[in-house]
């Protein structure tokens, strides 16, 4: 009877285990597996955001929890890993706005061409009631946002000529992300809108495919891409959201302590990561002069803005049209 009991026991626990998903067997730390696309460098913004979300969620119970780093793509695409989010399959995530727009097409607000005047009012909206608003939708989608960090505004790079005003988009072909608002701002610019999925971009540069992209100056810095283009215009046109992401059934499955950790370590690992980028933005544009790239302003940034007016009627259904009268309003 006392053998038949101890066995009942081991089984047991081993179906806890199973059962665990991302906590290990009993006395061992929970791993989490976080992937994001670009390069693990320390001016890669989402490089920046899993290094310092491991390393604070790790600090903060310590032998409890171990964050395993995929940079590059290793575990898929930023679609693959938002969907894998969802089915528990992948962990975490660093994820551009506009992918997970097509998940929750709430967030295609902050996609809205020339909506934020800059850094510090999308962190005040972010941080506010509008984006609580975009955690509560994507929660009932089964991915749990722990930030909103920093990718820098996005602007405009391509081997045609410099854009200074609207007309210097027309018939330039560039590489958007999948997703309809960018797609649909570049028409309304009169440019070749042309979507293509970020693994095939580089070498699409290269043989000429397109013309060019839009893209955070980190990320143009950290993926080299000074190395084959030319001309680099601080449209600064859509403020790039990157958001730190965790599965719902992953972190359902973690014990309440690592729960609480991982929700503290992604606020403060935030806060850190929009410090760190923001200070080396002004240098990076600088070094990417340097670097041969020709850097220029846009000459009137309310010429862009009346071209791309009607984008923002478009997606008012699909946003909600009280989120769009919110952040409208907030960033008056």
């Amino acid at each position: 009877m006392k053998r038949r009991t101890v066995a009942a026991g081991i089984l047991a626990l081993a179906g806890a285990a199973l059962v665990a998903g991302p906590a290990l067997a009993q006395g061992k730390a929970a791993t989490l597996r976080i992937g994001w696309t670009s390069t693990d460098s320390p001016q890669d913004p989402y490089g920046i955001a899993a290094n310092l979300f491991k390393q604070k969620v790790e600090a903060l119970v310590p032998g409890k929890v171990q964050v395993n780093l995929f940079p590059n793509r290793q575990i898929g695409d930023e679609k693959e890993l938002l969907e894998g989010m969802r089915f528990g399959t992948v962990d975490m995530g660093v994820i551009t706005n506009a992918v997970v727009a097509n998940l929750e097409t709430g967030f295609q607000v902050n996609d809205l061409p020339f909506l934020y005047a800059d850094e510090a009012q999308a962190h005040r909206v972010l941080d506010g009631p509008v984006g609580q608003e975009l955690k509560d939708r994507l929660a009932k989608k089964g991915v749990i946002a722990l930030g909103f960090m920093e990718g820098g505004f996005r602007n405009m790079i391509n081997n045609k000529r410099p854009v200074v005003s609207p007309d210097d988009v027309k018939g330039v072909k560039y590489r958007v992300m999948q997703n309809p608002v960018f797609i649909d701002m570049f028409s309304s610019l009169g440019g070749n809108a042309v979507p293509m999925a970020w693994a095939e971009v580089f070498t699409a540069v290269q043989q000429g495919a397109i013309d060019g992209l839009e893209i955070p100056v980190a990320v143009i810095d950290a993926t080299k891409y000074y190395e084959i283009t030319k001309y680099l215009s601080l449209t600064n046109h859509t403020y790039s959201m990157i958001a730190l992401l965790v599965s719902k059934r992953s972190f359902d499955k973690l014990p309440k302590d690592v729960q609480e950790a991982v929700r503290k370590a992604g606020a403060e690992a935030t806060v850190e990561q929009r410090r760190i980028v923001g200070a080396q933005s002004q240098k990076i544009i600088a070094d990417l002069g340097q670097k041969g790239m020709q850097v220029n302003k846009i000459g009137n940034p309310a010429q862009f803005r009346q071209s791309v007016k009607p984008v923002y009627e478009k997606f008012r259904p699909s946003i909600g049209s009280d989120l769009l009268d919110k952040v409208v309003a907030a960033v008056q």
